[in-house]
């Protein structure tokens, strides 16, 4: 197995290089169960942040990382998009992504009472990784359709292309790896 040396916050991984396409190969990054990693990154992310008051991630790797921007910042609640209605969700909204490592359609979903939380609120999105933006994009029209104002987006890492874009937040770069 292939592996990318990522260097990110101080801390060094060894990354498995995994086929999601005939033509494509990504750095694996995984940071769930990564307290080093997240511990160390979360600071340096949060000091690039605007004063927000709720950051929303998606469903599931960017959790660890919110739950330490929170704790950092004092904010007392953080809001996950997730990745199905959930029986208790009440009046939930929903929108539809494809991202880079599902290559299927997914649905994101916002518990109804998390959707007023955010109505006329400054938000933040944040994951662990940026890089076609398809799931970043489907956050941002759930916090829309639920009233809130996006300052920031922002990642640990912006993969391929997004490293170029001008509106997001991250702390290092992640390659693509095309197969010929």
């Amino acid at each position: 197995m292939n592996y990318y040396e990522l260097s990110v916050a101080g801390v060094t991984r060894q990354l498995p290089i995994m086929q999601i396409a005939p033509d494509l190969a990504i750095a694996s990054f995984v940071i769930l169960g990564d307290c080093e990693l997240v511990t160390k990154a979360a600071p340096l992310l949060e000091k690039k942040l605007p004063e927000v008051d709720y950051i929303v991630t998606a469903e599931a790797k960017g959790i660890p990382l919110v739950q330490e921007l929170c704790r950092l910042r004092g904010l007392p609640y953080y809001i996950v998009a997730r990745k199905s209605i959930k029986p208790y969700m009440d009046q939930p909204l929903t929108d539809e992504v494809v991202s880079i490592t599902t290559q299927k359609t997914q649905t994101l979903c916002l518990d109804g009472k998390d959707a007023m939380l955010l109505q006329g609120r400054r938000v933040a999105i944040v994951d662990d990784v940026i890089s076609t933006g398809e799931s970043l994009s489907a956050i941002e029209r759930l916090v829309e359709k639920a009233g809130g104002s996006i300052l920031a987006r922002a990642a640990i890492l912006a993969e391929g292309d997004a490293a170029k874009r001008e509106d997001i937040i991250y702390l290092e770069e992640l390659p693509l790896f095309p197969i010929s």
